[in-house]
């Protein structure tokens, strides 16, 4: 990224104030605007996410908030409810308090002599579904939102379930949120009023993965706050963006669909990041387009902010199999609008072992499929925040548990750009069964490249709403949605789809081993393939660009580590996972920071019910002989009936432990 010295404004920070909000709590932000808006007005933007402005976001926001600023905005991050030095405590995630908080920053941003009444929200993750979700709720002051890697769908396509499967970062996101918390404010802001207010976030914390296990199915609790409930609800412009090796693949091309307001798309090839800094690279100067959106929208630019495509992606090359890249190849394509007319469905029929050339006929047979549970520990995370390395590995064991149908040697380059699907014809031996597919670029050497996949719960055939059980032995005919992609296979490769009855870690297994028998005749993959376009020349975009990261310091090294265990003694299994950030100074406020996270998922042969998973995170702050730390720590396991909770939460000032909670839940399985 280029580090931007000089803006058209000079800028003031105001590091830390407080917005009261309609019941009297105050939220903590941190702002950065021209100087001397206060006589020459200007739009304000606000981030608003609950993940510490004061500290663990400071490096991110330093970057992209003062260039915003420098460019004639009044950038405001602020921290929810909760989190940070804002008062309150956070109970779950998208809250109606929350959305209600955002609407009056926002009418307090509108109202201030330095803001022209104009306001835009932008975000990344949290931030990207506030400014989403507030949009829809139409305050009138916002103008315009600018998002990334985020959701419409709660239920369906967020790291809770998948395709009604449960999934394992169901388990992490809440121990990080359960971290987050429970997290005290920093006492040179806040006064000597901080351990109160530390107390009574202790005091009403709990272990979010309770409610997410109380609401297995799609219903009221998941239907707030998902826009796609009514995508009118949405009136002002969208510019979304996010990245293939992300969990949050599709929301937008769902928008661009859905959506009846000027929209743009964009998705590169990178993980869980901004654009800007956006591994696997190439990143790219997402914060000039940002920039070029709000001026035309907040300012009333005729600066082209509509012209070109309404989705440009990245169509990625071919790559070997690893768990982690610095860049991926391809190159960058346009589509005039989404549905795009340069895509069309193509069937491939499935035979046996092997996907037929499109419109074959192929005779009716009966393949089975029985998976181990270590069919799944290959495949990387939901959603990939690129360390430690995340990204599924060769696909050749996991394909040795798994039905394999495969194309013949590729005679061209076959490019495709959208969700695949496969239609099944599948029966199983059990009443709770969930089938994955995965397709994979396979080299002339054997190896496999993940390239998507995608999870169906078969006890939600017919929608998320109602599960309904299988009957044993009974044909259904089903289809799988897999993930979004752009994706090049070139001559000589093969397309692989493989399908399998589990898929752990990244999806808790059903309740105990199935069966699942498919039969062919029927059974297709839909491909959605991309037809070459002459002349096509996307605009290039811009050098990454950005201010110079807020320095820190390192005190202690951290530690990233991915491990893979099996004792072939006593059969049992793990997927281990640390993630170490060490421990950082800040120079500027002589706060040192420490997080340190642990995940671990083990099972014992293949007994569904040994299914485990355990995060554990410990969090430090310290100043000049104060210090504050919490450690969190959850584990589910479960029975074929029922899954059941443990959490505790200890926090010491000092020494000394000022509070310490213990939760145990057992919650009932509902067709999982």
């Amino acid at each position: 990224m280029r580090t931007v010295t000089s803006l058209p404004y000079e800028i003031t920070e105001t590091e830390h104030l407080e917005i009261p909000v309609s019941d009297g709590t105050r939220l903590a932000a941190r702002m950065w605007r021209p100087a001397g808006c206060e006589d020459r007005p200007v739009p304000a933007i606000l981030e608003y996410i609950p993940y510490r402005k004061r500290d663990l976001t400071a490096q991110r926001d330093s970057v992209h908030h003062p260039y915003l600023a420098g460019h004639g905005y009044a950038c405001v991050r602020v921290d929810i409810r909760g989190t940070g030095e804002s008062e309150g405590v956070l109970a779950d995630e998208y809250l109606e308090q929350e959305q209600r908080d955002a609407e009056d920053v926002l009418a307090w941003l509108a109202d201030q002599p330095w803001c022209t009444g104009r306001t835009a929200m932008m975000g990344i993750s949290w931030g990207a579904f506030a400014a989403l979700q507030v949009a829809a709720r139409k305050p009138p002051s916002l103008e315009a939102i600018v998002i990334s890697s985020f959701t419409d769908d709660r239920y369906d396509d967020d790291m809770h379930y998948m395709g009604g499967c449960l999934l394992s970062d169901n388990l992490a996101e809440a121990g990080t949120m359960f971290a987050y918390s429970t997290l005290p404010p920093d006492p040179a802001l806040v006064g000597e009023r901080w351990l109160d207010m530390w107390l009574e976030r202790l005091d009403n914390c709990g272990p979010w993965i309770d409610n997410w296990l109380e609401h297995q199915r799609r219903d009221d609790y998941w239907r707030h706050a998902s826009v796609c409930e009514n995508y009118s609800d949405v009136s002002v412009p969208v510019l979304a963006s996010s990245g293939w090796a992300d969990g949050y693949s599709n929301a937008v091309a769902r928008l661009l669909s859905n959506l009846d307001v000027p929209r743009k798309g964009l998705v590169g090839p990178w993980s869980h990041k901004y654009p800007h800094l956006g591994e696997p690279g190439p990143a790219i100067g997402y914060l000039q387009e940002v920039l070029r959106w709000f001026d035309h929208w907040l300012k009333d630019a005729d600066n082209g902010a509509l012209d070109g495509p309404m989705l440009r992606t990245w169509m990625q090359d071919s790559v070997p199999p690893s768990t982690s890249y610095e860049q991926r190849p391809g190159r960058w394509i346009g589509e005039p609008s989404w549905p795009s007319p340069h895509v069309r469905p193509v069937d491939l029929p499935l035979a046996r072992h092997r996907l037929a050339d499109p419109g074959t006929a192929v005779p009716a047979v009966e393949l089975t499929v029985s998976s181990p549970l270590s069919v799944g520990q290959f495949a990387g995370k939901w959603a990939s925040y690129n360390a430690p390395p995340d990204l599924p590995y060769d696909q050749r064991e996991e394909d040795g548990g798994s039905l394999v149908f495969e194309t013949e040697p590729l005679a061209e380059v076959t490019e495709i750009h959208g969700a695949p699907t496969v239609t099944l014809d599948v029966a199983a031996d059990r009443p709770v069964a969930m089938v994955a597919a995965r397709l994979s670029d396979v080299a002339p050497d054997g190896k496999a490249t993940r390239v998507t996949y995608g999870l169906l719960n078969l006890t939600h055939r017919d929608g998320h709403d109602e599960p309904v059980p299988l009957e044993p032995g009974t044909r259904y005919r089903v289809t799988v949605r897999l993930n979004a992609v752009a994706q090049a296979f070139p001559p000589g490769h093969r397309i692989r789809l493989s399908l399998s009855s589990s898929y752990w870690p990244l999806a808790w297994p059903p309740p105990e081993p199935v069966r699942l028998t498919v039969y062919t005749g029927e059974a297709v993959l839909t491909l959605p393939v991309r037809e070459a376009v002459d002349g096509e020349d996307p605009r290039p975009f811009g050098e990454p660009e950005g201010c110079e990261p807020l320095p820190a310091e390192p005190v202690r090294g951290g530690e990233q580590r991915w491990t893979v265990s099996r004792d072939m003694v006593h059969y049992e299994s793990a997927l281990e996972i640390v993630k170490d950030a060490g421990t950082i100074r800040f120079p500027d406020n002589g706060l040192e920071v420490s997080r340190r996270a642990h995940e671990r998922y083990g099972w014992v042969s293949d007994d569904f019910c040994s299914a485990r998973g355990e995060t554990t995170w410990a969090m430090e702050f310290e100043r000049d002989g104060w210090s504050a730390r919490s450690v969190t720590h959850t584990v589910l396991t479960c029975t074929s009936t029922d899954f059941t909770l443990h959490a505790t939460v200890d926090a010491y000032q000092g020494d000394q432990r000022v509070a310490s909670r213990n939760w145990h839940r057992v919650i009932p399985r509902d067709g999982v």
